[in-house]
């Protein structure tokens, strides 16, 4: 098994709001990987005393650890949990229900001797390699149809007909985008953060068969490095999609 991870800030200057970890079972069978990215709010009041980071890396760890540790709960129910867990953690002190209370996306998959779960809420990737070298992108695709359709994007996060984030409802988890795949078919797994995918889905630099094969021979930190090569080349496209030349970037790969 090969495990590798990287993950770089878009400004020095300010903390990473990426989150990405694994956890592999003192057991030997089987592990799990948890990626967010979080929500950079608009500058002023987000009605929280903590932060961003604080707020991934509390549920990024919770998501982890109910993943890896129970295994009679679904990654939809771990994170359905871990968004219960950390909104405990500061409701006394900061007001949850702010339009712009700290959030973030979600990638999380598990795997043991039998099958791969896998869980994606919002704008980050699971890649899934097959057997058969093919590699499959699982998308939440919401911001994709809302932009192409020309709608505003911020009315419409935790919204009906909208799209959906992590923030302080529980309910979100059950709009994630889940599933599961024999074990037997896959031989690999990343997840990457959208300041990681725009290698593919800004700069267009190769499909998501590229980006793994980027992933395989020059690990995370080799994908985020050709990101940000190409962010200097053309810094215009780069800060299009969000207004950011640099965006935080994460990635993780698991050779199974």
């Amino acid at each position: 098994m090969r495990i590798e991870l990287a993950t770089d800030p878009g400004d020095p200057q300010r903390p990473n709001e990426d989150y990405a970890s694994v956890a592999l079972p003192a057991s030997g069978q089987g592990g799990a990987l948890v990626l967010l990215d979080g929500v950079t709010p608009p500058e002023g009041d987000d009605g929280c005393v903590h932060g961003v980071p604080w707020f991934t890396a509390r549920l990024g760890g919770a998501v982890l650890e109910l993943s890896g540790s129970r295994r009679d709960m679904s990654l939809a129910e771990c994170l359905t949990a871990a968004i219960e867990r950390t909104a405990d953690a500061h409701c006394q002190t900061c007001d949850l229900s702010h339009a712009r209370t700290p959030q973030a996306t979600v990638v999380a998959a598990r795997w043991d001797d039998d099958r791969v779960e896998y869980l994606v809420l919002s704008d980050s990737v699971l890649l899934i390699e097959g057997a058969d070298g093919a590699v499959t992108a699982v998308l939440d695709d919401r911001i994709d149809r809302l932009r192409a359709a020309g709608h505003r994007l911020a009315p419409l996060r935790n919204a009906p007909d909208g799209f959906f984030t992590a923030a302080a409802d529980p309910a979100v988890a059950a709009k994630a985008v889940t599933g599961a795949v024999p074990r037997a078919e896959v031989r690999a797994l990343a997840a990457l953060t959208d300041g990681a995918t725009r290698w593919v889905e800004v700069f267009r630099e190769g499909d998501w068969t590229d980006a793994f094969a980027v992933l395989r021979k020059d690990g995370p930190r080799g994908l985020i490095d050709r990101v940000r090569a190409a962010e200097d080349a053309d810094p215009e496209l780069a800060g299009a999609p969000y207004g950011k030349v640099h965006d935080d970037a994460a990635a993780i790969l698991a050779e199974l």
